[in-house]
């Protein structure tokens, strides 16, 4: 019968130099003043934050130096991604396109794909969007309806994308379309091409948030002509391009960590003598966060291993964006704090603010708990 492992991970020597340096960095960013600490990876993003990265060599560090990349272990990688959370850094600009989308230009992608995008993303300068969801579809991903149709010298992309995180900002997309087949037929005629967002053809519109927030986009393709090769993995195997990917991003320590800076500040808040109700309620948020991050940490190792943990990312997303959501209502229960708005003078007031509006968001982006609950059932072989 299948199942999941999660066997211990060992942070070598390097990792555990590397998370000091990083950690110094972004204090004295801080103490300087170039950013302010916030919750969730997916809020704030700074160009001139990410080309800080990129000069460090903190961004691609597992890809090949001839792209860019460092050569080290995606161990180092996620001591990175780690402190940039726990300090509330702004990562969104380079977020997406270091965390999955380079990951699969790297390993499926043509030579010029890898050669002109792979070492602007790990310069910090290049962005990417994910175009998956559609309208009516839900978290479907097999009945995207957007087509692709073989043309001279490439392909012609029709189609509407929705909760398209970053389409506004970002220099690429990678879309999932059919280019053969039909809804009906599920995984069968799906791709996954890179398209220039600069293309002519495109239009973006925003979606606002509740809060007033402009994090999501509906994308429209009219007729838009993309490169032969620009399409990744190949025609027809946008399905499993996309199971590998997810694989990237439900794993990271961003799907359980985005709440932690609002964490941290509660316990500062609080001082070094909570009630006791107080402390058994952290305990428990602690508790959870650790073994989490002990999961998480092993996947790292598998991913570092050349291996694809579809089953234990899904777990560690259901599991991370629900302690993710808690952490609001826990600090709330033990801090009240009435809504006044962010913008206040109280750090803690408005990281409080911020992810009491963000949390909803967490546990639909990358897969909502009912799909992500129905994989998890899959690998186990019980359905």
């Amino acid at each position: 019968m299948p199942q999941f492992s999660f066997e211990p991970v060992v942070m070598p020597p390097e990792a555990l130099k590397l998370r000091q340096e990083v950690r110094a960095f972004l204090a004295d960013e801080i103490q300087k003043g170039s950013f302010t600490p916030a919750v969730g990876s997916m809020v704030e993003g700074d160009e001139a934050f990410s080309q800080k990265i990129g000069a460090k060599g903190w961004l691609g560090m597992t890809w090949p130096k001839q792209y860019g990349g460092g050569e080290r272990s995606s161990l180092e990688r996620y001591v990175v991604v780690e402190e940039l959370l726990a300090a509330g850094a702004p990562s969104l600009c380079h977020w997406i396109a270091e965390r999955q989308s380079g990951p699969q230009i790297l390993r499926h992608g043509s030579e010029r794909a890898k050669t002109t995008i792979l070492p602007e993303i790990a310069a910090g300068r290049c962005y990417f969007a994910i175009g998956m969801s559609e309208p009516d579809t839900g978290s479907d991903l097999a009945s995207v309806k957007s087509r692709a149709v073989k043309t001279d010298g490439g392909w012609r992309i029709t189609g509407r994308k929705v909760w398209t995180s970053f389409a506004h900002r970002a220099h690429y997309v990678i879309a999932l379309v059919r280019t053969s087949g039909t809804p009906d037929q599920r995984h069968y005629g799906l791709s996954q091409f890179i398209v220039d967002m600069k293309t002519p053809g495109i239009t973006v519109r925003p979606i606002y948030n509740l809060y007033g927030g402009h994090d999501f986009n509906e994308v429209t393709f009219d007729d838009v002509l993309v490169p032969d090769d620009m399409i990744v993995g190949g025609e027809g195997r946008g399905w499993e391009m996309v199971v590998g990917e997810l694989a990237f991003e439900r794993s990271g320590p961003d799907r359980f960590m985005s709440s932690y800076p609002l964490l941290a500040e509660a316990v500062d808040e609080m001082g070094p003598d909570p009630e006791r109700m107080q402390a058994a309620e952290l305990g428990r948020a602690v508790a959870h966060l650790a073994t989490l991050r002990r999961m998480s940490a092993s996947i790292a190792g598998m991913l570092n291993d050349g291996k694809s943990p579809v089953t234990e990312a899904a777990l560690v997303k259901d599991l991370g964006t629900t302690l993710e959501q808690e952490i609001p209502e826990i600090v709330r229960r033990i801090l009240p704090v009435e809504p006044r708005g962010v913008g206040s003078d109280n750090g803690y007031v408005d990281l409080q603010q911020l992810a009491q509006m963000q949390c909803v968001s967490y546990s639909i982006r990358g897969g909502t708990r009912e799909i992500l609950r129905g994989m998890i059932a899959r690998g186990l072989g019980l359905r």
